[in-house]
C-alpha cells in the first residue's frame, strides 16, 4: 500500500490504553465483584496472581493488538468516525463474538460473557478511533 499510514506513538498510546480501561472496567466500582463472582474467583486466588508477567503479556497482547488495527486503518482517508466503527466491527463481529464462542463451549454464563465482551468491544472502539484521528 503505498498511502498506508501508521502512528507508532498512536499504538502505544493504544496498548497503555488497554490497561488503563482495564484498570477502570474492572475496577470495584464497576464490574471487578461480578466478574470475580462469575469467575469464581477468591481474593485468596487473585492475591496469588504474578501481576508484572500478567500486565507485563497483557500488554504485548495489547500493543500486538493495536499494530494489528493500525494495519487495517492505515489507509489516508482513514478518520475518527470510520476508526471508532471499525473498531467496533472488530470488537462486536470478531473478538467478542469468538470469545463468545468459546465461553459457550466452557459453559460460562451470559453475564460473564456480556461482562468480558462489553470489554472487548469497547476498547477496540476507542483505539480504532484514536488510530482513525491519530495520523
Amino acid at each position: 500500500m503505498e498511502n498506508m499510514i501508521i502512528n507508532h506513538w498512536a499504538v502505544l498510546i493504544c496498548a497503555v490504553c488497554n490497561l488503563i480501561l482495564g484498570a477502570i472496567y474492572y475496577s470495584p466500582a464497576l464490574f471487578y465483584k461480578s466478574w470475580k463472582a462469575e469467575n469464581k474467583l477468591t481474593d485468596e486466588q487473585l492475591a496469588r496472581a504474578h501481576p508484572g508477567k500478567i500486565y507485563g503479556i497483557s500488554f504485548i497482547l495489547a500493543y500486538l493488538m493495536s499494530y494489528n488495527m493500525a494495519f487495517f486503518l492505515g489507509d489516508a482517508s482513514s478518520d475518527i468516525a470510520w476508526g471508532a466503527t471499525a473498531g467496533f466491527l472488530v470488537g462486536f463481529g470478531w473478538a467478542a463474538a469468538i470469545f463468545t464462542a468459546i465461553a459457550l463451549f466452557e459453559q460460562k454464563s451470559w453475564k460473564y460473557i456480556a461482562i468480558n465482551s462489553g470489554y472487548i468491544i469497547i476498547y477496540f472502539t476507542i483505539i480504532g478511533a484514536i488510530l482513525g484521528v491519530w495520523r
